[in-house]
């Protein structure tokens, strides 16, 4: 299947790379340019592109919001958004994910990199895995959010076994880790982490971290207990 990419970012020169670059790659094509969060959002909901690349510093809406317009509305729940920006900070992953993204990408990132990004959010996963990015994960989303009522009611749905693959996601293990982890095979590790996704409403895996930090599942003791224990 072809992966239908909406750009989104102020830089016509870099929109016009990405093109370039997508349009060269078998199973990618360019579907629409937005030069501002407001027409990405539009043409989200035009075009229904597999996965919007959302730059954070746009005039008239910014990334973030334009991501959270985009998430947050059900006729474009296929629709996923990997940020891309040149503001790797922890403030701007966090930020990212709480308005629904599914990955964070720097701008300095490698093509290779950049395509193999757009692959992984466009399979409906997430752009999580480094250890860097989880401790940011940790660091923000262990904080403010409260866990929202309706989600708390779903997590009583969750087996034990699904309460623990969630927490594994949210501690950036792919499904063949998490397999290893519980001594089940990758295809059962997937189907309880798409389990646990469907009980708790998660449009990603992305998703599944943010609620498994609002809803204390993992929490920066977690982590730091699960980065000692052996490979």
């Amino acid at each position: 299947m072809t992966i239908r990419v909406l750009l989104a970012d102020d830089q016509a020169l870099l929109r016009g790379t990405f093109r370039m670059l997508f349009d060269a790659t078998d199973d990618m094509e360019t579907v629409a340019e937005a030069s501002n969060g407001r027409e990405a959002v539009e043409l989200a909901g035009s075009q229904r592109p597999d996965v919007v690349l959302m730059d954070i510093r746009m005039p008239e809406m910014d990334g973030l919001e334009a991501t959270r317009l985009i998430t947050e509305s059900e006729e474009l729940a296929s629709v996923k958004v990997l940020i891309l920006t040149t503001f790797e900070d922890d403030e701007h992953v966090a930020d990212a994910l709480r308005a629904g993204a599914s990955g964070f990408l720097g701008k300095g990132a490698r093509p290779e990199e950049l395509l193999d990004a757009v692959r992984t959010v466009a399979d409906g996963e997430a752009l999580l895995s480094p250890s860097a990015t989880r401790a940011l994960i940790t660091r923000f989303l262990a904080q403010p959010d409260p866990c929202p009522s309706a989600v708390h009611e779903r997590l009583e749905n969750l087996t034990p076994r699904e309460r623990d693959v969630t927490s594994l996601v949210a501690l950036g293990l792919s499904n063949d880790e998490i397999a290893e982890r519980l001594f089940v095979s990758p295809l059962t590790a997937k189907t309880h982490v798409n389990r646990a996704m469907t009980k708790l409403a998660a449009r990603d895996r992305a998703q599944l971290v943010v609620i498994a930090y609002q809803c204390g599942l993992v929490s920066p003791a977690t982590e730091a207990d699960q980065s000692q224990q052996p490979a």
